[in-house]
């Protein structure tokens, strides 16, 4: 039986991030880390820390789905309106369990912000750069990896954009 770190999923992660000249430290829990908060109080991290792929879709041209995957910490969530404006598109949603799974080749709780099965535009919130070590999943709700907010930027070629919601008391 192969361990996490051999299963196909982590190796597409690690061996996206070889390709660019990064080489990865893969950490395996016992334990799910699938949502923002168990990665946060596994890791001992703040919940801020954690990055969040979350996938949405938008239609092509010839009506089939185009992935963007939206990088943002795990304390925030999207704005679609925002994720629209920084997209140039209106018809943008979030992806059901299985397109995410389908267009990116992960599945939820465990999908990484590149090494997707398919070419997928990245928007990475400026947010997550406030640290200097941010973790994110590595292909399984078990796996994770630390990085520096401009390497995860730079392995997954994403466009630094503001997308999380800003909070009520600061949007007033």
């Amino acid at each position: 039986m192969p361990t996490a770190l051999e299963h196909p999923d982590v190796q597409r992660v690690l061996e996206a991030a070889a390709r660019k000249g990064v080489t990865l430290e893969v950490i395996v829990f016992a334990d799910s880390t699938h949502t923002a908060t168990d990665a946060a109080r596994a890791l001992d991290a703040q919940l801020a820390q954690i990055v969040k792929s979350l996938v949405f879709v938008t239609a092509r041209e010839d009506g089939e789905l185009e992935p963007i995957v939206c990088l943002v910490s795990g304390a925030d969530r999207v704005d679609l309106e925002r994720l629209a404006a920084v997209i140039g598109r209106r018809d943008v949603r979030r992806a059901t369990a299985r397109e995410a799974d389908e267009l990116t080749g992960f599945s939820i709780g465990g999908i990484p912000p590149f090494g997707h099965v398919q070419r997928a535009r990245v928007i990475m919130d400026p947010e997550l750069g406030r640290f200097e070590t941010v973790w994110a999943a590595a292909g399984l709700p078990t796996a994770v990896f630390p990085i520096a907010p401009g390497n995860l930027r730079m392995l997954a070629d994403a466009t630094v954009a503001p997308i999380a919601e800003v909070p009520v008391e600061q949007a007033s």
